[in-house]
């Protein structure tokens, strides 16, 4: 850089006032600027050129509006003098004087290290190591500066110190390189490893020029995980700064700017590199942060390598000090008492997968959104592609089951710790979006797991993105980004390439049909596992049957319970005292928990009535016991009767709740209540068609035979005449359709299960024997032989009076014994008392008149079942008598004599 003419120089000049300053920046070996002290903003700042000398020029970039100019590369030395500067002046305290201002306002003088002239002076110790020339022409005498300038030079010609030196200096000119082809491949090349640099210019808070040594690349580095106050360019060519990006680029120039830094390059996104400087000083990003000059920005904050925890961290005391840029900052949870943003409660329903009902220590209910994710959700096409089918999201949208059932054994009935983040405000309904109430959103954890991460980690749930100024977001928005990269990345759950589960769930509550079908099964399987999906009342549930995968309607058997409010033909039912009561007992107890069944029967509606059971206890009993409930007299045939009769006792006792108002009436009202009813006897001629292996048995009504013969004669004539196309029936549970038989005729059936095409369960709705085909043995059925034409003819019973052997080698021998007896034979049958399953009946060889039963009883192959009821106490003891004959003879289960006293449960065996 040139200085001034000689005539300048030799004008003689009052001296100059000595000034001070700190210097900002070195531009090249022989100028500087220098700025003031900060206050209420940044400082004002001047060039100084140094006086007499002249070093070499700076490499300059051509600009790029003008494609023709190149670009000017250094100076020999020129590098070297300002390096000698910048790293002995960068932020240090200089004081100068000014000898002579140009036309154009440039300003020479001398500068010393310090505060007075007694510091080093800058220009001689430049002239004193090779790395500037003096200026020669038009020298003074009298100036004792300009002679020993001169004096310096000569001494550093003779020592051939920098410039001076032998080879001429090419190798001290740098190869700067500007651009770079492909900067991901470079950022990727340095695996985040400290890079040694030099900051050449700061841009605003958040974005500087950076030359990377020892390869001199000058790149932008833009500050991962923040974003400062900018400049923003008018249409002009002006720049107008946001609040705050002038002090904020202040900040940062008065630390970093020409400072020897190491830069962490961390990422490449859209050719714009990311990186983290560090200082020996500090980290700036965290300092801009907490100093309120900068806000945490998620897409880069990914890439943070220092832990984006300090980061929010920082960020939140500037927000919490509010300020600079946080001034007007108001916390989302700031109208909320401490103990409604920090609490502890129980949860008590899981909603979908993003919600759940909590139950706070005042008992208060509550329900808690989890912050920042987003469910499993389907895309309106996808969602209206069935209209027939009813929409069921917890089933039919992929993953939400997944998430749902996640959350519930994680949680229900589980205290958990919640963070309320924000409360999101209610919005009005939308064209394509439904109204929301007000939600609460919170940070759920639970033994210190966050459950809104574990569920973005499995891929069960997606993290919602916000604008950057949108505040209302998870405490811990970085871990779920953070663990919605590795979900993805590892392919888990919405993010898997696979093929998304399926759910089919059979929904047979209220479906008679389908639940008279089933009934049998559950009532096999003796107790069965559930999940209560909902609760409608005390005593009426919905249970989801994992093995089964389907939805059942349940009561609880051998309670009456208080009925709830509902609507009837003629208006609204008032609710029953204690119903909500029974209903918020029940749902404590075990709403979407894991339960235990005991199906009993079902009632005409296709709801099962059956015992519930929930780690040991039983819900009917539970509720009698807290006089929520009263016993039904159909407790009695139940080995739960004196349990539950004792409980209603006490309660009835105490006059607690449903019993408040009870008066216990006189004996002799009631004596006359119970009338004595008749057995009626109605034998009707029956065909036995089928004896299963639980020892229930088909018939067919002889009535109605020749109907059943005419309507297989005409179906087969007409198969004969249309054959169907050998495997073009798809079968499906339920169907009804027509099988081809071991003896090659076609018959009516119902399909129960389809294992695949090659096994497939029927059930032969005229005959009541199952047999396990291949689909190519099965055809759809001719309309005109459907069941409305004749309702199927078999019609399943079971003995009157006779306890089933559990044994399996004691009932094969009955079972055999009764194949032998009556199968494909026409006898009596007269309908004794309902059943769980079946009705229970009596059976009369046609020809004797003989009782099947009676006659099992009295060869000892059965034991009897003792009935209760007054009007069949004549035929129990006809039983009996036939059980105390068989016994003194030891025939059969009674050949070792008595076996029931001690062990009759290891014998199948009840009393």
């Amino acid at each position: 850089m040139a200085s001034v003419s000689a005539q300048a120089q030799a004008a003689p000049a009052p001296a100059a006032p000595l000034q001070r300053g700190i210097v900002k920046m070195v531009l090249s070996g022989c100028a500087i600027i220098v700025r003031g002290q900060p206050r209420g903003g940044p400082p004002p700042e001047r060039q100084i050129n140094l006086s007499n000398i002249r070093a070499g020029a700076m490499a300059r970039r051509a600009a790029q509006s003008q494609p023709d100019t190149k670009d000017t590369p250094d100076e020999p030395w020129a590098f070297q003098a300002r390096e000698f500067l910048r790293k002995k002046l960068i932020g240090k305290e200089v004081c100068f004087n000014v000898e002579i201002k140009t036309a154009l306002g440039r300003e020479y003088g001398m500068v010393y290290l310090g505060k007075d002239t007694t510091g080093e002076n800058i220009a001689e110790s430049l002239v004193n190591e090779g790395l500037a020339t003096v200026r020669r022409e038009g020298i003074r005498g009298n100036n004792p500066e300009q002679a020993r300038l001169c004096e310096l030079e000569d001494q550093a010609k003779a020592s051939k110190k920098g410039m001076w030196s032998e080879g001429g200096g090419t190798h001290t000119i740098r190869d700067i390189k500007y651009t770079m082809e492909n900067p991901r491949n470079f950022v990727d090349s340095m695996h985040q490893k400290p890079v040694n640099a030099i900051i050449e210019h700061v841009r605003d808070g958040s974005v500087v020029r950076a030359l990377l040594l020892p390869d001199y690349y000058l790149v932008t580095v833009m500050l991962s995980g923040i974003k400062c106050p900018t400049f923003k360019r008018e249409a002009d060519g002006t720049e107008t700064p946001e609040p705050f990006a002038a002090e904020a680029k202040f900040f940062t120039e008065s630390r970093l700017l020409q400072r020897d830094v190491q830069i962490i390059l961390e990422s490449c996104p859209n050719q714009v590199i990311l990186g983290t400087i560090l200082h020996p000083n500090g980290n700036i990003t965290e300092l801009l942060l907490k100093e309120g000059f900068a806000r945490c920005v998620d897409w880069s904050m990914a890439v943070y390598t220092q832990g984006a925890e300090k980061l929010r961290a920082a960020e939140r005391s500037a927000k919490e000090r509010k300020v600079r840029i946080w001034k007007d900052y108001v916390a989302p949870t700031a109208n909320l008492d401490q103990k409604d943003r920090q609490f502890v409660a129980k949860v008590m329903q899981v909603v979908n997968a993003d919600a759940m009902v909590v139950k706070l220590n005042s008992g208060e209910y509550k329900t808690i959104h989890l912050s920042s994710i987003r469910p499993p959700r389907i895309e309106g096409e996808e969602k209206n592609k069935d209209k027939d089918k009813r929409f069921r999201p917890l089933y039919d949208i992929p993953y939400m089951f997944e998430a749902r059932e996640f959350m519930r054994k994680k949680l229900i009935g589980k205290k958990v710790n919640v963070t309320v983040d924000y409360i999101r405000a209610a919005t009005g309904a939308g064209e394509s979006t439904p109204a929301f109430p007000e939600r609460t959103c919170a940070t759920v954890t639970i033994g210190g797991i966050n459950i809104a991460e574990a569920l973005v980690s499995k891929g069960l749930a997606t993290v919602i993105r916000y604008r950057q100024d949108d505040d209302q977001r998870s405490s811990h928005y970085d871990e779920l980004l953070a663990a919605e990269a590795r979900a993805i990345k590892n392919g888990k759950g919405l993010h898997s390439k696979k093929e998304v589960p399926i759910h089919r769930v059979a929904d047979i509550s209220g479906e008679t049909q389908k639940a008279k079908q089933f009934l049998p099964f559950l009532q096999r399987a003796g107790r069965s596992e559930a999940v209560v999906e909902y609760v409608f009342s005390g005593s009426r549930l919905k249970l989801y049957m994992p093995k089964e995968t389907c939805l059942i309607t349940f009561l609880l058997a051998g309670i009456e319970c208080p009925r709830g409010s509902r609507n009837v033909p003629g208006g609204m039912q008032v609710a029953e005292p204690f119903s909500d009561e029974a209903m918020l007992f029940t749902k404590e107890l075990v709403l979407q928990r894991e339960v235990e069944v005991e199906v009993e029967s079902m009632d005409k509606a296709g709801n099962f009535i059956g015992w519930l059971h929930i780690e040991g206890v039983n819900l009917s009993v539970a509720l009698v016991e807290n006089a929520l409930s009263k016993v039904h007299f159909t407790a009695e045939r139940s080995s739960y009767y004196k349990t539950l009769v004792s409980a209603e006792e006490a309660c009835r006792q105490r006059k607690e709740k449903i019993w408040a108002n009870y008066e216990e009436k006189p004996v002799e009202e009631v004596v006359h209540l119970s009338e004595e009813k008749e057995r009626v006897a109605n034998y009707r001629s029956v065909y036995v068609t089928e004896i299963t292996d639980s020892l229930h048995f088909y018939t067919q009504d002889v009535e109605t035979g020749g109907q059943l013969e005419s309507l297989m004669e005409t179906m087969r004539a007409e198969i004969a005449a249309q054959p169907p196309v050998e495997g073009s029936y798809s079968a499906r549970r339920g169907d009804h359709c027509i099988a081809k038989f071991a003896d090659g005729e076609w018959y009516r059936a119902r399909v129960e299960k389809v294992e695949s095409p090659a096994r497939v369960h029927v059930f032969y709705i005229d005959y009541g024997n199952r047999e396990i085909v291949s689909s190519t043995r099965l055809a759809a059925m001719p309309p005109a032989f459907s069941t409305r034409t004749l309702p199927a003819q078999a019609t399943e019973y079971a003995f009157a009076f006779i306890q089933v052997p559990q044994d399996e080698d004691a009932r094969a021998d009955v079972v055999d014994s009764v194949v032998r007896d009556i199968q494909n034979s026409q006898c009596l049958l007269n309908v004794e008392y309902a059943g769980a399953s079946c009705p229970h009946v009596t059976l009369q060889f046609a020809d004797t008149k003989e009782d099947v039963g009676l006659g099992l009883v009295k060869e000892g192959m059965v034991m009897v079942d003792v009935r209760k009821e007054k009007h069949l106490q004549k035929m129990v003891t006809e039983y009996l008598n036939g059980q105390e004959s068989a016994k003194s003879a030891r025939l059969n289960i009674w050949r070792y004599g008595d076996f029931r006293a001690d062990d009759a449960d290891e014998f199948g065996y009840s009393r």
